[in-house]
């Protein structure tokens, strides 16, 4: 019986493929909310800080306005899994977007950075609906993203694929995105070792 037992042959599992977008995908995405709307500008800095700083969206839905720091400098502190703290660059481009945005939010300092239309926190599912609702208008400028199951995390894969593309050591993009674990991160630099692996696939 025994020898029956360990004569079974271990099963296979199938690594899960890293799906992110390519530089063009991404800026279609972020330019798809509708400006002309109080939703659409607060989603376009969603985006941004989702694609930019690669922040999960438990981590985007607890920003506080004091969570934004502008200028020199300029960076978003964010609270991650097993409430450890970190800091993340923003770039130029980002501040920028975000600047507007604040101008207009006129929040307090623990004020939600991205409320609801009644000064709530979004909820997941609501970020997830509004990720949604702009990769569908998006597509209409970059077909390529119909292909893509776009959800919030792939927003996160963009950011951590971005930074490898650019060089970028792979414990800083641990740092950039709060893992605990190196081995996390290893995900990202096995996609981007993989034959015939093209820029957005996945």
């Amino acid at each position: 019986m025994i020898q029956r037992v360990l004569a079974i042959p271990t099963k296979r599992f199938d690594k899960a493929t890293v799906s992110f977008l390519s530089a063009e995908e991404a800026a279609a995405l972020i330019d798809a909310p509708d400006l002309q709307r109080w939703e659409g500008r607060r989603d376009r800095a969603m985006l941004v800080l989702a694609l930019q700083a690669g922040l999960r969206v438990s981590e985007l839905i607890g920003l506080d306005c004091a969570d934004v720091v502008l200028g020199t400098g300029g960076h978003v502190r964010c609270e991650g899994k097993g409430r450890r703290q970190r800091a993340v660059p923003l770039t130029n481009s980002a501040q920028q977007v975000l600047r507007v945005w604040m101008a207009e939010r006129a929040g307090r300092a623990g004020d939600p950075l991205l409320p609801t239309r009644t000064g709530r926190r979004l909820s997941p599912d609501a970020v997830e609906r509004r990720v949604a609702i702009h990769a569908a208008t998006a597509t209409k400028r970059c077909p390529s993203l119909q292909a893509k199951k776009l959800h919030p995390h792939v927003l996160r894969h963009s950011c951590a694929m971005s930074l490898l593309q650019a060089r970028v050591d792979v414990a800083v993009i641990a740092l950039w995105l709060g893992h605990a674990d190196m081995r996390s991160t290893d995900a990202y630099v096995q996609h981007w070792a993989s034959p015939g692996i093209v820029e957005g696939s996945g």
